[in-house]
C-alpha cells in the first residue's frame, strides 16, 4: 500500500522555514515619526510600485514616492576600540561604518516630515538604488566617503 502524505520529517522542514518578510531590517533612528522610539528595530519595504512602507513596532508608515523630496545617505565610521581591549589589539587598524539614509517627505497634510534611519551593510547599496529609481530624486551623500560606499 502507498502511501500519499509526505513523511512527517519533511513536513516538520516546511514548517520550520521562517515566513520570508518582504524588505530590509531597519533601525529607526529618529524624525518626526509619532509614537515610535529612537533606535526601534524596523523594516523597510520598498518592493511596492508606488509607496514605500515603513514598519516599526505597531507602527506602519506608508510614504508615496512621488512626496518623497530628500533622500541623504551618511555614514558614521569609527574604530574598534572595545574589541581591540578585549581580543586583539590589531582590531584598532579595522573601521566599523554604519550606514545611515535620510529620507524626506510631504506628508497627506503638506508638511515637511523626515525619517533617519540605519541600513545594514549588506543591504545599503539595494536600498538606494531603488529609493533613486522609484522616488526620481537622485542621492545626496554626506561626504566623498558615503559617495563611494553608496556607488560601489
Amino acid at each position: 500500500m502507498m502511501r500519499s502524505l509526505a513523511p512527517p520529517i519533511y513536513l516538520f522542514l516546511v514548517l520550520a522555514l521562517p515566513a520570508a518578510e518582504p524588505g530590509v531590517k531597519a533601525q529607526f533612528i529618529g524624525g518626526t515619526l509619532a509614537g515610535v522610539s529612537a533606535r526601534s528595530s524596523a523594516r523597510l519595504d520598498l518592493t511596492a510600485a508606488d509607496a514605500l512602507v515603513f514598519l516599526c513596532g505597531k507602527a506602519e508608515l506608508h510614504v508615496a514616492y512621488k512626496r518623497v523630496n530628500t533622500v541623504e545617505y551618511g555614514q558614521s565610521v569609527s574604530r574598534r576600540y572595545a574589541a581591540a581591549v578585549l581580543i586583539s589589539p590589531v582590531l584598532l587598524l579595522s573601521k566599523t561604518r554604519k550606514h545611515f539614509v535620510t529620507l524626506g517627505y510631504v506628508d497627506d497634510e503638506g508638511k515637511q516630515q523626515a525619517l533617519v534611519f540605519r541600513v545594514n551593510k549588506g543591504d545599503i547599496r539595494s536600498v538606494l538604488a531603488s529609493l533613486e529609481a522609484r522616488t526620481g530624486r537622485r542621492i545626496e551623500y554626506q561626504d566623498e566617503e558615503a559617495r563611494k560606499a553608496g556607488k560601489g
